[in-house]
């Protein structure tokens, strides 16, 4: 059972879930509460969209994980690559099936999101930069989702870019991370060096950063918004710097910096 569980990698489940609430709350407001019928099944959506993308995704790496990662379920013996492919069809269409209970501009936003990911790792995760730029698209899609089911997305526009570029930056760490495994991909690093490659992420945080402030500057928020988002984007300043040397510190630091600009929104939305 434990194996199935990292193979889905819960926490990231749970984060998109805490991503889409948030999001459609800072859509609304304190009106959610009249949505939550549509944002019990739009999470629920997405826990089954991140699962089995995160499961598709070490399916298809299985050859690149014994290297890299040896002690995920697939390369250490504890789930099968056939069952492993099962359950992410299978995670796949239940997540299409719950979507058509939602609004049809709902499902058509979830169907563009598992066209996206097959497309991502059937053939553009191993094509440099291509690949961020689509996990990136998916990471803000769940936050256009959020504001979709509740019929408002002007909101959480700002929210959605940030999370793309931080995302980009992000992928683009963890490829750096990962150049050893990477034989069979052509990755940003591997095309520019790792180097130039931590220089690209840096200026994606860095972006993040200044998308952050563009809120706070048109008022769109409350007061509590501003000094919870500057503690965000010292992380992801941090982030910038210690990547260089630090890949691995540096993708995680981001993650974290992501949460807490979460949290700035959700707080900024009261």
């Amino acid at each position: 059972m434990k194996g199935f569980l990292q193979l889905f990698r819960l926490g990231n489940c749970f984060m998109g879930v805490v991503g889409l609430i948030v999001s459609a709350f800072i859509a609304v407001g304190s009106e959610l509460i009249n949505y939550w019928q549509d944002t019990a099944i739009a999470s629920l959506v997405v826990l089954f969209f991140i699962a089995a993308g995160n499961t598709l995704n070490d399916y298809i790496d299985r050859d690149v994980d014994r290297i890299a990662h040896p002690q995920r379920p697939i390369p250490s013996g504890r789930v099968k690559a056939e069952t492993a492919l099962g359950l992410a069809v299978g995670a796949f269409v239940f997540s299409l099936a719950i979507s058509f209970f939602l609004s049809p501009e709902a499902t058509a936003v979830v169907i563009i999101a598992i066209a996206l990911m097959l497309a991502y790792e059937i053939k553009f995760k191993r094509v440099a930069m291509i690949g961020n730029i689509m996990i990136a698209l998916l990471t803000s899609m769940l936050f256009i989702l959020g504001g979709v089911i509740v019929g408002e997305v002007s909101n959480i526009l700002a929210i959605a870019g940030m999370a793309w570029v931080v995302t980009v930056g992000r992928e683009i760490t963890k490829d750096i991370e990962d150049m050893k495994g990477d034989f069979d991909r052509k990755t940003l690093p591997l095309v520019i060096g790792a180097r130039n490659a931590s220089l690209v992420a840096a200026i994606c945080y860095i972006i993040g950063v200044t998308l952050s402030i563009q809120p706070a500057i048109e008022g769109i928020f409350n007061q509590l918004y501003l000094p919870v988002v500057l503690v965000a984007d010292a992380i992801f300043i941090y982030s910038a710097l210690i990547l260089f040397s630090n890949p691995y510190k540096g993708q995680k630091f981001a993650k974290t910096g992501m949460m807490v600009a979460l949290l700035a929104f959700i707080l900024g939305g009261f």
